[in-house]
């Protein structure tokens, strides 16, 4: 049973919106987000990236970078930028990229839900990019990016988000960055969104698809708020946290490819010999993009080539060694070219397929010497890794089009 809840969202106004909404503070750097919020002073990456207006502080995790956060975020509700809905509600938010439509719930999910297991994650998260939203969200007193999260396809749910969305005009109608097509409408209608609460309540899970840093930092911060209020009695908005929820047969992953420096000190020859080994080789194919599970593209210097993994060098009944980023792992990757650790060496890099074979080329002709062309992890086999309690390897997998920040922002009060 799945605990749903509407919310007194925090969001732009709809002339603003567009201005406001960036893209989620993890997929860029100090550098680029400085560019993408250059002469817009209402970019909500003055909030989620707030280093951009400290030059003159290199560390991103200073406590004024949180401060100055808090600061803006406070200037952009004074000024009207802002505003906060006066009921509970829940909003659809539609992302419409290259003719593919994606429609969710915007929503709080109890972070019980995620603690008891019943919202699956598939990442590991590192410590320090914890750490860093936990200040956020706690200095900010806000969930200010949302997770993305999906569910099982269900026939009920959109019959009633389709239906619901004919009767009313969206808040929201914008062209947001690479093209992506942004619609919202508010449920503030009492019938409706009790029909949406008991729809989830009737799911076994949710799976988390994007944010698990997002997701666990919003989770310990209301564990740290229930620390500090024992006789809580779990209806506060601190036991839950900001979230869009997609059904899972609309959503589409992407390819998460890999880059290495070096062949760890093998010659060409030697290399393509090892690969031979658990690889059938085809050169020069019309396209390198894999069509298939458990084939790869590679680019080596200004030669190409489709690898085909042989049987055997998978187990079919483990759902993380089965994935093609495992098999490419096991058999390559670390036997072949040393790779430890992917979170940590040095010597790997992840290219998201929205960058396209091209992107892969650049990199090999700059500043790496091979490089792997991935077929896309399939969302079945995500939920079946979740769904064993397992974890995915690092990298698996890349989700377009991204959740705008600062279209709903969930206070903690």
């Amino acid at each position: 049973m799945i605990q749903l809840r509407p919310f007194r969202a925090i969001r732009p106004i709809p002339k603003l919106a567009s201005r406001v909404a960036a893209l989620p503070y993890d997929v860029m750097n100090r550098k680029e987000a400085e560019k993408m919020a250059e002469g817009n002073p209402y970019s909500f990456l003055h909030v989620d990236k707030a280093e951009i207006d400290l030059p003159e502080i290199e560390d991103i995790y200073d406590a004024r970078v949180y401060e100055r956060a808090k600061k803006n975020l406070d200037s952009l509700l004074r000024d009207g930028v802002l505003i906060q809905d006066t009921t509970p509600s829940y909003a659809i938010y539609r992302l419409t990229m290259n003719d593919r439509t994606q429609t969710g719930i915007v929503c709080c999910p109890s972070v019980d839900d995620y603690m008891e297991g019943r919202i699956k994650k598939h990442e590991l998260t590192r410590a320090d990019k914890e750490a860093d939203r936990i200040r956020h969200v706690d200095t900010l007193d806000a969930n200010t990016g949302p997770i993305f999260l999906m569910h099982r396809p269900n026939d009920e749910l959109d019959a009633l988000v389709n239906a619901y969305i004919s009767t009313i005009q969206p808040i929201y109608d914008f062209i947001g960055p690479e093209n992506v097509k942004h619609e919202a409408w508010l449920v503030d209608d009492a019938e409706t969104i009790e029909k949406i609460t008991q729809i989830f309540s009737g799911m076994d899970a949710l799976y988390i698809a994007d944010g698990h840093h997002r997701c666990a930092s919003a989770v310990r911060v209301a564990q740290l708020r229930r620390e500090e209020n024992p006789s809580y009695d779990g209806s506060e908005e601190f036991n839950y946290f900001l979230s869009v929820v997609f059904p899972s047969n609309q959503l589409q992953i992407l390819d998460y490819n890999r880059v290495v420096k070096d062949l760890c000190d093998r010659n060409v020859e030697d290399f393509m010999v090892c690969i031979s080994e658990n690889f059938i080789l085809e050169k020069d194919p019309a396209n390198i993009a894999p069509s298939r599970p458990h084939t790869f593209g590679m680019l080596l210097g200004e030669s190409r080539f489709l690898l085909t993994a042989k049987e055997g060098t998978w187990d079919d009944t483990d759902p993380v060694a089965s994935l093609d980023v495992s098999i490419l792992y096991d058999n390559l990757l670390k036997p072949i070219l040393g790779i430890g650790d992917p979170r940590t060496d040095k010597r790997i890099d992840f290219v998201g397929g929205i960058r396209g074979i091209d992107a892969l080329a650049h990199r090999v002709k700059t500043d790496m010497q091979v490089a792997f062309a991935m077929y896309p992890t399939s969302l079945d086999e995500l939920m079946d890794v979740a769904d064993a309690g397992k974890i995915m390897p690092p990298k698996s997998t890349w989700f377009e089009p991204k959740l705008l920040s600062g279209l709903f922002i969930h206070a903690l009060k």
